[in-house]
């Protein structure tokens, strides 16, 4: 498994693609496999812990220097150690000099295209078995990228409680960006006239937008801002939600603040946009609408969807046995793809 150099496998607070790493991480453990990680210092696994650089670099997330060294030292331990696959979450630079190792490698996209990605994935691509996150990220890859699979983020349902019985506060939770909608949840939770809690990171360059559209409306009652979380603070917030709001308008390719939500049975009320429109089942985990007056009148229908159902919905497709158990077939038909490889070795 190769996580990103930036932040600890799991995260301390936010991160995204950590966590994930983190999950799989345990569950191939669990499952049986002989499994390294190979991560940013201060990462914790049952899994064997190799570390590269001194220290992570949280506050200098994508600068090239520290993926191109941690990707760097990573080959050289993968190609000491003879492994049978590599897992790769870190970014652009493995995917680039994948055909620099013998040992195939499995790269999970966890970003949005642009232009330039499109261009990079378009020209590399085929030097990795790729994964998407969902159908949605699919849709928008270059037509010369072959996507062997959509595998949702996991959830491991055993970390979060459900909960029957909901609070009269809906939820935010993300990143303080334009495109995520706080401001948006903001117009929704007033209209509806249901108190507003949002939660989550302000990263450099977003403070101007949150003092501009977000701070003069917290209030401390009816919109309240509580910052990042995590651990049980985070899944008790969301477990005692009525809705977890999603006003999205960008092509979000994946979201797994609406999985942690069904996961404890709290309804998403989104936007339809990006992969909102495959993780909300409209009026059955929770409702896709067009706008914040339309977000504020399903508010009013939250009684109509049950917790147990949005549960289980999340438990067939995001629990973390069942996307490991995806990502161990996707291995095997790597590894059979390098037959030549594994002569080689025997």
């Amino acid at each position: 498994m190769l996580a990103p150099p930036w932040i600890p496998v799991p995260a301390p607070g936010y991160g995204g693609v950590e966590t994930v790493v983190s999950s799989l991480t345990e569950a191939f453990v669990e499952q049986g496999h002989d499994v390294t990680l190979l991560c940013a210092p201060g990462s914790r696994s049952s899994a064997r812990v190799v570390t590269l650089l001194d220290e992570a670099h949280p506050d200098e997330i994508e600068r090239s220097l520290y993926e191109v060294d941690h990707v760097a030292r990573a080959f050289a331990v993968i190609e000491r150690g003879h492994f049978d696959v590599v897992h790769d979450h870190c970014g652009f630079t493995a995917v680039a000099m994948a055909d620099r190792i013998e040992t195939p490698l499995v790269h999970t996209l966890h970003g949005q295209f642009t232009p330039s990605t499109a261009a990079f994935y378009a020209h590399h691509g085929h030097k990795a078995t790729v994964v998407a996150i969902s159908r949605t990220q699919i849709a928008c890859a270059p037509s010369e990228l072959a996507v062997v699979a959509a595998i949702p983020n996991p959830v491991d349902l055993s970390a979060w409680s459900l909960q029957e019985h909901k609070s009269d506060y809906l939820l935010w939770i993300g990143r303080m960006t334009e495109v995520k909608g706080p401001h948006r949840a903001i117009a929704a939770a007033r209209a509806a006239g249901v108190p507003l809690v949002l939660a989550g990171v302000i990263q450099p360059g977003q403070r101007a937008f949150f003092e501009r559209e977000i701070a003069p409306h917290v209030d401390g009652n009816r919109v309240r801002f509580i910052g990042e979380v995590g651990g049980a603070t985070k899944r008790s917030l969301f477990a005692n939600a009525r809705a977890l709001l999603m006003p999205i308008r960008w092509e979000e390719p994946f979201g797994m603040v609406m999985v942690e939500a069904l996961a404890c049975g709290t309804p998403v009320i989104a936007f339809p946009e990006g992969a909102a429109r495959e993780l909300v089942v409209h009026e059955h985990t929770g409702f896709l609408v067009d706008d914040e007056a339309a977000m504020a009148a399903a508010v009013g229908r939250l009684e109509q969807i049950s917790p147990a159902s949005c549960r289980a919905w999340a438990a067939a497709h995001c629990d973390v046995d069942v996307v490991s158990r995806a990502y161990v077939q996707v291995f095997r038909d790597a590894i059979l793809a390098r037959p030549e490889v594994r002569v080689a070795r025997a």
